[in-house]
């Protein structure tokens, strides 16, 4: 038997959490009478900042439920540094991390933990298909994991946040301290003997996604940026193709000019290229700026998340902790 956490980060999800913690505890209960888990096995809600009654709902939640227990972070620290916390405060032999939002069969955790027990330090639970997605999800998440894999980043192709890490594997995050942590890119180099299972996700339970479209581009921007510098090689590409073109062009000038009587002038010729280069630098300045602001935050040391109170945890209540 192994004792094993289970951790689920937050945001305004107040209208979920009870029917989550109830089948999640029934999960426990079951998993404990098979002699899988031990009675010390844990729930842990991570609260990100929400500015609903979650936290109000986990403190409730926990003096229902002794295997129920919940951290709230001082501010909104996003997805992955809420995960990140919840991983490194949880005691277990085994962390299983996934969504609040009942989207994530619970059931696949008992597949996990099997692998686990077979020698597996990491479990990735990786989507079937994405037929409730739209197609506008569907083709840009497809996109997304292709080019993570095009730029050299080893991420599970549709596999999300839904995994089971060992002590042994957590221990080894631990010496990653970047604080713009990419966790799909970052597990993977852990490099430690790992498998996947496979499982349908559902329809959202209760309320809405957390991840409109500003916020599915701004992760996307982020795992690219925080773990390749693949743009700025290609930056350096495109200005080389765009430098042997301006060179071929001014060879072109000067023939037309030396041999031939159809040079007339215009605009168009002297307008476009402006409007190309111009659009081109600023593109190139933007790339530049992403890297040299995660650059700034890195140098600036700031802790990944701060713990604001704790409620059927180790932590003391009230101790503001930092990573």
């Amino acid at each position: 038997m192994i004792k094993i956490g289970i951790i689920l980060p937050c945001y305004n999800e107040e209208q979920v959490l009870y029917e989550s913690a109830r089948i999640l505890t029934k999960l426990l209960n079951r998993l404990i009478s098979l002699k899988k888990i031990t009675p010390t096995s844990r729930i842990l809600y991570i609260d990100d900042g929400s500015n609903d009654g979650t936290w109000n709902l986990i403190k409730a939640l926990s003096d229902k439920h002794s295997k129920v227990g919940g951290i709230k972070l001082s501010r909104n620290f996003g997805h992955q540094n809420a995960i990140l916390a919840g991983l490194l405060t949880v005691k277990g032999d085994a962390i299983v991390s996934l969504d609040a939002d009942l989207q994530d069969d619970v059931n696949t955790i008992e597949a996990m933990i099997d692998d686990h027990l077979k020698g597996s330090e990491i479990v990735y639970a990786v989507r079937e298909d994405r037929s409730i997605d739209s197609r506008f999800k569907r083709i840009s998440a497809h996109f997304f994991y292709k080019f993570m894999n095009f730029i050299g980043s080893d991420v599970v192709y549709n596999h999300a946040d839904f995994r089971l890490l060992s002590r042994r594997a957590i221990n080894a995050l631990k010496e990653f301290r970047e604080i713009n942590i990419f966790l799909r890119g970052v597990v993977p180099l852990i490099g430690l003997k790992s498998s996947i299972v496979y499982y349908k996700r559902n329809q959202r339970a209760a309320g809405k996604t957390k991840y409109p479209l500003r916020k599915m581009i701004n992760f996307a921007i982020d795992g690219i940026t925080s773990f390749s510098v693949a743009p700025l090689r290609v930056i350096t590409v495109i200005g080389f193709v765009i430098f042997s073109m301006s060179l071929i062009m001014i060879v072109y000038i000067f023939w037309v000019w030396l041999f031939s009587n159809s040079a007339v002038p215009g605009w168009a010729s002297t307008t476009l290229p402006i409007y190309f280069l111009g659009g081109i630098q600023i593109l190139f300045i933007g790339i530049l700026g992403e890297y040299l602001g995660k650059t700034y935050q890195e140098i600036k040391g700031r802790p990944r998340y701060l713990i604001e109170e704790s409620v059927n945890t180790s932590i003391k209540s009230n101790e503001i902790n930092k990573k």
